[in-house]
């Protein structure tokens, strides 16, 4: 079919009130007034600002209530336990507010912080509805995550009590919980009043007595009493939750997004961009600790009535290359979200594709990307293998939701690989030079989005208002810093190239690193790579490659790698003067999957770094230095 986008963009950008007055009708208001948008209100205005309404009461109430009781809300498959277990709405809704007395009961209310460090359990799920029942506002920090990066969100969110659980279970290995939190609790200047732990079979928790709960317990007896607990009205513009972003350094920056307008932009993505209907399965496999998480594994698809996939494993290892089939197989999937990397490594283990082959996948008919750049050749790879459309899209913890995609509910347009396709509506994309004038098609530059931002999207740092300018406003006014380089071609499809910091400058020419790591994963033997700029001091920076190679490739890896710089100056030329390609058994990511290429420059340069706090192998950069320095580059 034809696709409706260009239609529908334009109707945005004619009367963009109206757009979004539309998109709000399909939530639940409290109250609503005439006001869509206040241009005065907070840094570059707010949405919905006189609205009020409860974002669990969206989630779960208005299903149960409309005929949706009985139909699964939330599948919890942990291929690392074993356990599955299948919450319906209904139930969903008896243990959320289960958890919501608790919460009472520990003295919570509206405006409060709760911080949630926890793995990926149901209860993880319950605890961000639960806050938003009563108008908490909740941090999620990754469970595992450091004690003095957790200190450090003590200190900024000022959270009355710490949801956690005993443990996290990787692959092998059981992490426990409770010591970091008692290390963080120590370090930071603000005391918690409460620490409420779900305890795991595989480790259980001291609890301190008078701090410390069982909340598994509690939540079991709040349940068994049939305690209820209405939905607390918020405005619109009230935080639901404050999202700290990845690899930090110092003070953390805390991304808040409001009720009101998130809920209106999540419920337009699941049928306009995902074409996901209410009563289908998606899987958004990601993490609760990261915004997708919190946008496509808790919120969007609740909103939207669909089922949605809490999954407790790893893309390969948890036991094969072939468990994101058994899971869309077996819940019926129709809709898979997840992250490149999490196709790299499925590509490396598997790179026939013969898992697949063993699992009835009929119900499953798209495939989103996000999270990082997807290379063409992993786009290509994912086509040829699943027979379904694979839609790359851009968008950052600062937006919440998609900025560029394929808007397959609106007819999907055609795919260019390496490019995410078109903005959506909302956002008016734009790319500048460094100087904020208007670069033309197919020139590489600063991309930004003209202001105001659209609902969904941030409109402040948690109590930071000038730091929230300075960051993101100040450098180019009236638009909005997205810190990504890149360029718009002929027909307005977007390339994401690289973050501005991973433009490199080689003898005065600006060169994208996702340019050169294009070329380098066309070589048959690469299954993924990352590229950086050294320091030299003729030319500035020099290029250098890391690629991981395919499972079975056992020719020798210095013919390989001179292979893959011939590849470069055949495609790009001598002027990216690519000398160095370094074969490394594995690249430091965290733990979402993004390649940590900043601290690999760091280690290249021989600059003092800080360990990356979401880092998920540290012992990952020393086999990086020891590559570098057997390539003659003393890290």
């Amino acid at each position: 079919m034809a696709s409706r986008y260009h239609d529908v963009y334009k109707g945005w950008k004619e009367d963009p009130l109206g757009f979004w007055k539309s998109a709000a009708s399909e939530i639940d208001w409290v109250a609503t007034s005439d006001k869509i948008f206040d241009p005065d209100q907070g840094q570059y205005g707010r949405w919905f600002p006189d609205w009020e309404c409860n974002t669990c009461y969206n989630c779960l109430d208005r299903h149960v209530e409309r005929g949706r009781p009985g139909q699964p809300a939330l599948i919890y498959d942990s291929p690392i336990t074993g356990r599955k277990q299948t919450f319906t709405y209904a139930e969903l809704l008896e243990e959320v507010e289960g958890f919501a007395a608790v919460l009472q009961d520990q003295g919570l209310s509206k405006g409060d912080r709760a911080i949630i460090y926890m793995p990926m359990i149901p209860q993880a799920v319950m605890a961000m509805l639960a806050c938003a029942r009563l108008g908490v506002v909740h941090s999620v920090v990754f469970g595992g995550f450091a004690a003095n990066e957790l200190a450090t969100r003590i200190d900024d969110a000022t959270p009355k009590t710490i949801i956690a659980a005993s443990c996290g279970i990787e692959p092998g290995r059981v992490i426990a919980y409770k010591p970091l939190i008692d290390q963080a609790i120590e370090l930071s200047k603000h005391k918690p009043d409460s620490v409420l732990v779900v305890q795991r079979e595989e480790q259980k928790a001291e609890l301190q007595d008078g701090r410390d709960h069982d909340l598994g317990a509690l939540q079991a007896d709040a349940v068994a009493a049939g305690r209820k607990v209405s939905p607390v009205p918020v405005k619109a513009t009230d935080p639901l939750y404050v999202l700290y972003t990845s690899g930090t350094t110092g003070q953390p920056k805390g991304v808040v997004r409001d009720n009101g307008g998130h809920m209106v932009a999540l419920k337009w993505t699941m049928s306009n961009l995902y074409d996901v209907q209410p009563g289908e399965v998606f899987w958004a496999a990601s993490d609760v600790g990261w915004v997708v998480g919190h946008s496509y594994i808790c919120y969007a698809p609740l909103l939207h009535g669909c089922t949605t996939i809490l999954f407790e494993g790893k893309p390969v290892g948890t036991p094969d290359a072939g468990v994101f089939w058994r899971v869309i197989s077996e819940h019926n999937v129709v809709s898979l979200f997840t992250a490149p990397t999490a196709f790299r490594a499925i590509r490396k283990e598997d790179p026939k594709g013969e898992l697949i082959k063993q699992y009835d996948l009929s119900t499953y008919r798209s495939l989103f990307l996000a999270g990082e750049r997807a290379d063409p050749e992993t786009v290509n790879w994912a086509i040829d293998q699943l027979q379904v459309p694979v839609i790359d899209h851009w968008w950052q913890t600062e937006t919440g939701w998609c900025i560029v995609g394929n808007p397959l509910g609106l007819g999907s347009l055609p795919v260019k690989p390496g490019s995410p396709t078109v903005p959506m509506p909302g956002y008016d994309v734009q790319v500048l030079d460094d100087a904020g004038h208007p670069l033309g098609p197919n020139t590489l530059g600063n991309i930004v989005v003209k202001l105001p931002l659209p609902p969904g999207t941030f409109p402040t740092l948690w109590n930071a208002d000038k730091r929230f300018f300075d960051s993101y406003l100040a450098e180019f006014p009236g638009y909005y810093k997205t810190a990504d380089a890149g360029v718009i071609d002929d027909d307005g499809y977007l390339s994401i190239m690289a973050r501005t910091d991973d433009i490199i400058n080689v003898a005065g020419h600006r060169l994208s690193t996702g340019g050169m790591e294009e070329v380098l994963a066309t070589h048959p033997d690469v299954a993924e790579c990352a590229v950086i700029g050294i320091a030299d001091k003729l030319k500035g920076q020099l290029p250098c490659g890391f690629v991981v190679l395919k499972a079975g490739v056992e020719r020798a890896h210095e013919d390989i790698e001179k292979e893959l710089v011939k590849l470069v100056r055949e495609r790009i030329g001598p002027v990216a003067a690519f000398k160095i390609a370094i074969t490394v058994d594995r690249l430091p990511k965290t733990r979402s999957g993004k390649i940590l290429r900043g601290t690999m420059r760091q280690i290249a340069d021989g600059e003092t770094y800080k360990m990356p706090a979401t880092i998920d192998d540290p012992a990952i950069l020393d086999e990086i230095t020891e590559a570098l320095k057997s390539h003659g580059i003393s890290a």
